[in-house]
């Protein structure tokens, strides 16, 4: 029974993996004792850090749930704290809920449209930047994680036909992971394959952070910095374009060196033998489509127009907009299966409740003022030297924790630092130049927040709710998209839009 206990901690992860894990477990209350909360908070943070860097070896709900149950156990932070981040950031759960399942009932069209593009541009350096560029324009409406779980169902599904081309007819079993089932005179194909999937699946994931911070419906916290601000979605653009346009276009540009360059781990081409599968595939998918399915096809382009209005002019909060995505496309193609509707959920709700671990760790982070030191250093400055400074404090802390969670401190605490003013955000009439001038100066502030919280945490799937989305996907282990590769893959991004992000804030804003 004891071997089997073993066996059964973690299921099929190596044991290594179940023995660190364990360490961790047994000397986080060692280090509690001796070196207090705070070093062990950060500790904490690398701890899970470490737990998604292993989610190729085990999916990390299980190892990072059990570091958050067992600080909840030792005190580093409450249920009710836990409760409250959660709370905090409903919209995005209820985002996850509903949006991202609410795609899956428009895969159809989705696919159709990527298809088109995969297909009919033979050019990788432009295959790329259209990648990268619709996913930006499409995240700038539809929130980021909606658009990555778009392009993750396209290169799922182009993987997954040329995979059962590639492998053996005679196995007893198929399974679309298993390459071991790849015919040799496949195999160099496939592994080109996959660095092409992994090439385009990180040029549309830095889309999406490329599109996402221009508006106030891009990525969560930018919903908290326009709630903060009194900004409606035209205002957001107006106070941030001076730094997210020249960021778009240094991603853009930096897009189109790396496959001119071919560093980084950027170059791979798609093989000709796969293009011809690929191609065949859609032209049968194209003849045996109905008048059926052209109609369910048109049904989801009319409510991704309205999905598309609905999202610019905020008419409701992005999940319940997502929950009557679902309502619609479900009834109008004529989906009333429990099981089919059911089935749309599979993918983002094991995120979800990844997602809620996360912020029980973050739970940590507030409750041991662990950014306490940064806060205040960088809340202490003023002027263009307080603007850099906030975006660098931003990004850095957004790259190891939450950038919704860093977001709302910073707004938080800035807003208390201008109460006097806070009341009239909003107002455009009988302002004094004094309260004109720190209403502005605020404003820029919040510009800087959202770009930082933003840019710089491209640099790690944990900075970037839609990497992490990426990561722990069912594509990643079949392309072999590791922690440690998008890291490397999304250096150059890193370094390139965090530089012009910098500068911009500085001398622009």
């Amino acid at each position: 029974m004891g071997k089997q206990f073993v066996h059964n901690f973690l299921g099929e992860a190596p044991n290594w993996y179940k023995l660190t894990v364990l360490g961790f477990i047994v000397a986080n209350p060692f280090l509690l004792a001796i070196f207090g909360s705070f070093f062990t908070g950060w500790v904490i943070i690398a701890e899970f850090i470490f737990t998604l860097a292993m989610a190729l070896k085990c999916y990390p709900l299980a190892p990072a749930g059990l570091i958050a149950l067992e600080c909840v156990v030792m005190g580093l932070t409450s249920p009710a704290t836990v409760y409250h981040e959660t709370h905090a950031n409903f919209p995005v759960i209820m985002l996850l809920m509903f949006m991202v399942a609410g795609i899956h009932f428009m895969k159809d069209g989705l696919l159709f449209v990527f298809t088109k593009l995969l297909i009919n541009v033979r050019s990788k350096v432009f295959l790329s930047l259209l990648f990268c560029f619709v996913s930006a324009f499409l995240s700038a409406f539809l929130d980021a994680l909606t658009v990555t779980a778009v392009i993750i169902a396209v290169a799922y599904g182009f993987y997954s036909v040329y995979h059962a081309y590639a492998s053996d007819d005679e196995a007893e079993e198929y399974a679309v992971d298993d390459d071991s089932l790849v015919l040799d005179a496949h195999k160099a194909d496939m592994e080109q394959f996959k660095g092409f999937l992994r090439n385009l699946m990180m040029h549309a994931a830095v889309g999406t952070a490329l599109g996402g911070v221009t508006t106030m419906v891009g990525e969560p916290q930018n919903l908290i910095i326009a709630e903060k601000m009194k900004w409606h979605f035209a205002e957001f653009v107006v106070h941030t374009y001076r730094v997210t346009f020249p960021v778009l276009i240094a991603g853009l540009a930096t897009c189109w060196a790396l496959e001119k360059t071919k560093i980084f781990g950027y170059g791979y081409q798609l093989p000709e033998n796969v293009y011809d599968v690929l191609k065949k595939n859609v032209e049968k998918q194209a003849e045996e489509i109905d008048a059926s399915g052209k109609m369910k096809l048109i049904v989801q382009g009319i409510v991704g127009v309205l999905l598309v209005l609905s999202l610019a002019l905020h008419l409701a909060e992005v999940g319940v907009i997502g929950l009557f995505l679902i309502v619609l496309l479900a009834a109008f193609n004529g989906i009333i299966s429990e099981h089919e509707i059911g089935h749309a959920f599979t993918e983002s709700l094991p995120f979800t409740a990844l997602l809620v671990v996360f912020f029980a760790v973050v739970a940590v982070i507030h409750d041991q003022h662990l950014f306490k030191p940064v806060t205040d250093y960088v809340l202490a400055m003023s002027g263009h030297a307080q603007l850099g400074a906030y975006f660098v404090a931003n990004g850095v802390l957004s790259a190891v924790s939450d950038n919704v969670f860093v977001a709302t401190v910073y707004m938080n605490e800035t807003i208390s630092g201008f109460k006097d003013i806070a009341p009239l955000l909003g107002t455009h009439d009988g302002l004094t130049p004094e309260q004109a001038g720190r209403i502005e100066h605020l404003s820029k502030l919040a510009a800087s927040i959202n770009t930082g919280t933003n840019i710089p945490s491209v640099a790690t799937p944990n900075g970037q709710a839609a990497f992490l989305f990426l990561l722990t996907s069912a594509l990643a282990p079949l392309i072999r998209l590791s922690y440690v590769e998008m890291v490397k893959l999304a250096l150059p991004y890193t370094i390139v839009m965090s530089i012009t992000g910098f500068a911009a804030t500085i001398y622009l804003l």
